[in-house]
């Protein structure tokens, strides 16, 4: 069988060109496996990959192997049915044990399972949210903080021990020398030469070779007193402060936990919630999330409280946020932060509580916000809450809303909230 080696030069990362090839050939699959896994994945797992399986069929390369031909002797031990000369007929298709079975057998007795492949969380994001992107991105470009990170720049003549730079101090030192025996050397040449001329002539000259050996190594102790390496020679890497653009956002995660909202519907919330923290992640270098659950009141709780508390009672919307414009007032300035919020309800309220979340929306937390989204998680007729929701969101392109119905809901309703805008 031939062999291929592959001697190209590569970095550390030597499957990386091979691996990038395999996700974009099989990119649908690997699409269609991503977006299975979002249904299961968990809010608090954002920091591994994902197991991607792939149909064996997807995958053949070209193989190169020898042709079939020519005249070939087998020797098949324990023989008692063949005789040399005869032709061995194939084994019927559905493998050689001549199974009974609705799948197809391996003629050689082996099976081939799909392939898994393993991506990293990189990679999976990367994926995950290929074509969609944050609305109303551009204020949040002056919404950033200073931060300082340390560089290289250079060498100094002055710094501690840690920070010596090794071959720079030694090409220093090289560099010293040549320059201090450069003209020791060539003078030294020149009486070596003079000392062979004198060897040779005739008559000898004793004394005037006794002069020149004595000057010859002179000079070769004033080169060796020369010293290898000197403290002016020492080179330290030199480091400074470079400003860094450091982006930070604050999400707000908002939902009502009165007796109609069963679990069901809060794991619902619980997948939408994880789909917009990783996308927010992807963004912003520090994402906070805050929590608020509400009935007839509103609390800021744990992660844990907010999806697995069991409350009764009515619901008012309006509590939670006027509870969230008062965290933002009280923590988080609109001029340091992003704010973000995603709200998920059944669409109960109090028939006259929904004009004045309509108020508290418009007047004081649209105008903080970068985005506002609204799911209600229903298949009812909708109400009240969700008939003043419409009319905000034909007058604010920072808020949206949308119905989810079920699990399957979920990624295609996020999708839409956050697809890539044209380019006008």
């Amino acid at each position: 069988m031939a062999q291929f080696i592959d001697r190209r030069l590569n970095g550390k990362n030597k499957s990386t060109v091979n691996r990038q090839r395999f996700i974009r050939r099989n990119k649908e699959q690997i699409k269609q496996s991503v977006a299975e896994a979002v249904k299961k994945r968990s809010i608090t797992n954002t920091e591994s990959g994902e197991d991607v399986t792939i149909p064996n069929q997807d995958i053949h390369e070209p193989t190169f192997h020898q042709g079939t031909g020519g005249i070939k002797e087998r020797v098949h031990p324990g023989n008692d049915q063949f005789s040399t000369g005869d032709k061995i007929d194939r084994p019927p298709s559905g493998g050689a044990g001549g199974g009974s079975g609705d799948g197809d057998a391996s003629n050689d007795g082996e099976g081939s399972d799909d392939f898994i492949f393993q991506i990293s969380k990189d990679e999976y994001l990367d994926i995950l949210f290929e074509d969609l992107a944050l609305p109303n991105l551009k204020k949040n470009q002056v919404n950033k903080i200073t931060e300082w990170k340390t560089h290289r720049s250079g060498y100094q003549t002055a710094g501690i021990p840690s920070n010596i730079a090794i071959v720079r101090s030694l090409q220093q030192s090289l560099a010293r020398r040549t320059a201090m025996t450069a003209a020791k050397r060539k003078q030294l040449k020149a009486l070596e030469g003079l000392l062979d001329d004198v060897q040779l002539t005739e008559p000898a000259q004793p004394l005037e070779e006794t002069r020149i050996k004595a000057e010859i190594a002179e000079l070769r102790e004033k080169i060796a007193r020369v010293p290898f390496i000197d403290t002016f020679d020492l080179r330290y890497k030199n480091y400074e402060r470079k400003p860094i653009p450091s982006s930070q956002a604050v999400m707000f995660c908002l939902m009502d936990v009165s007796g109609s909202m069963d679990q069901a519907t809060k794991d619902i919330a619980k997948r939408f919630y994880v789909l917009l923290y990783l996308f927010l992640t992807r963004t912003y270098e520090n994402v906070e999330v805050i929590f608020i659950r509400h009935h007839t009141q509103a609390k800021e709780v744990d992660e844990h409280e907010f999806f697995y508390s069991q409350e009764t009672g009515g619901t008012i919307v309006s509590s939670a946020l006027k509870l969230m414009n008062d965290i933002i007032k009280d923590r988080f300035p609109t001029n340091e932060w992003n704010i973000y919020a995603a709200q998920a309800s059944d669409g109960d309220n109090w028939a006259d509580d929904s004009p004045r979340c309509r108020e508290i929306l418009v007047k004081q937390l649209l105008p903080a916000c970068q985005y506002y989204s609204y799911i209600e998680i229903t298949k009812r007729a909708h109400q009240t809450l969700w008939k003043e929701y419409e009319a905000i969101a034909e007058e604010f392109d920072n808020f949206a809303m949308k119905n989810i119905q079920s699990v399957d809901d979920i990624f295609p309703i996020f999708r839409e909230l956050f697809q890539k805008q044209a380019q006008s």
